[in-house]
């Protein structure tokens, strides 16, 4: 039974949750995440799931602990988690999902204690090699609040049954289990060398609701990359920071 915990989300697009707990509540996040806690607050950091679960999680890129918040004080004490980078947090009640929601493997923020949180992996082969980084699934089971976080802006889809969309792997946040997840190949020689937009989409079938984002982190990355970056004769990259020193120089000098 999870921990019926309050909260409120401050910010636009650097957002801040501010959950509050009362005597004897706690919160679990990804190690790392926590922004302030008041007194009373304490830490207690573990391996969810055990060493394997550990370990797991590690290998494809997550922390391999979780820290739970638990308020040891008479009066209600409040702890606040930040969004990594520029977008959205989103709140879900899982009593609303069945008691189980599917997100991107580095979307889970935060969520009441009692929330059972391990990786999932796609059921098809398929999904697993050309699936990039919608591949690896995090299954949140439990009753209470969860908190996931969104990059650019949040898109929430109501599927119906039988509605599909096929969604760019990395613009995936969260959706029901009710909903199925499948990889498929864009088609076509010049869409899949042209296109920019990878070989593989995923196509999600309703009934259920899904959760999109506009700017996902890697693709934020590849953005920054790119701009960083500047062509030289002869194919050297350098890097923007080369190339500025090279202008001062030059301005000083007079030449």
């Amino acid at each position: 039974m999870a921990d019926v915990i309050d909260y409120k989300i401050y910010g636009d697009d650097l957002q801040l949750v501010e959950v509050e707990l009362d005597q004897g509540e706690g919160v679990r996040a990804e190690a790392g995440t926590m922004t302030y806690m008041e007194d009373g607050i304490q830490m207690q950091t573990g391996m969810e799931g055990g060493l394997f679960s550990g370990f797991k999680r590690m290998v494809t890129g997550e922390s391999f602990f979780i820290t739970t918040f638990m308020n040891n004080d008479q009066r209600k004490r409040r702890v606040a988690f930040a969004a990594p980078y520029p977008g959205k947090i989103v709140a879900f009640d899982l009593d609303q999902f069945n008691g189980q929601v599917l997100c991107q493997k580095d979307s889970f923020l935060c969520a009441a204690r009692g929330t059972e949180i391990e990786i999932a992996f796609t059921k098809r082969l398929g999904a697993g090699f050309f699936g990039g980084e919608g591949f690896i699934l995090q299954r949140l089971t439990g009753n209470g609040m969860v908190f996931v976080h969104a990059g650019g802006t949040i898109i929430e889809k109501d599927l119906a049954a039988g509605e599909t969309l096929r969604v760019d792997t990395g613009c995936i946040v969260a959706f029901a289990t009710t909903v199925d997840y499948d990889i498929q190949f864009v088609g076509g020689f010049k869409n899949a060398l042209f296109g920019g937009e990878g070989l593989f989409l995923a196509k999600m079938t309703g009934p259920g609701k899904v959760y999109l984002q506009s700017l996902p982190f890697s693709r934020l990355v590849d953005r920054i990359k790119r701009g960083m970056s500047f062509s030289q004769p002869g194919g050297e990259q350098r890097g923007a920071a080369g190339v500025g020193g090279d202008i001062l120089k030059n301005i000083i000098s007079g030449s």
